[in-house]
């Protein structure tokens, strides 16, 4: 895998991440129990960087190594595999608490 095709997953990573907080900002927890398209929405998109983030390579893991590869990856599979068993307080605070610092550590990264 090149640096491009890493570029490239990072900024994947970066764009879903910002659509999932964006998505998210004005609302709170509950709104997820009563908003269906709000919870699937949120949890394509951390999927999202759960898989682009699977596909950097090891060696662009190494590179960024501030970046918790094994549990933004552990997160798209327990997404996945889990479908019947998605814990929305958990999905809320990836997308609260985790997702901040991840964009600006990507935007970091990938600032020209």
């Amino acid at each position: 895998m090149t640096h491009h095709d890493d570029d490239v997953r990072l900024q994947h990573m970066l764009d879903h991440a910002r659509e999932a907080c964006s998505m998210a900002q004005g609302k709170n927890r509950s709104d997820l129990q009563k908003d269906r398209m709000l919870e699937l929405a949120l949890v394509r998109l951390i999927e999202v960087v759960g898989e682009a983030a699977a596909r950097v390579s090891p060696e662009g893991c190494k590179k960024h190594s501030r970046i918790p590869w094994s549990e933004i990856v552990g997160m798209r599979n327990r997404l996945v595999h889990g479908y019947d068993q998605v814990d929305l307080d958990v999905l809320w605070d990836t997308i609260e608490y985790d997702l901040p610092p991840l964009i600006v550590e990507l935007d970091r990264i990938l600032e020209p």
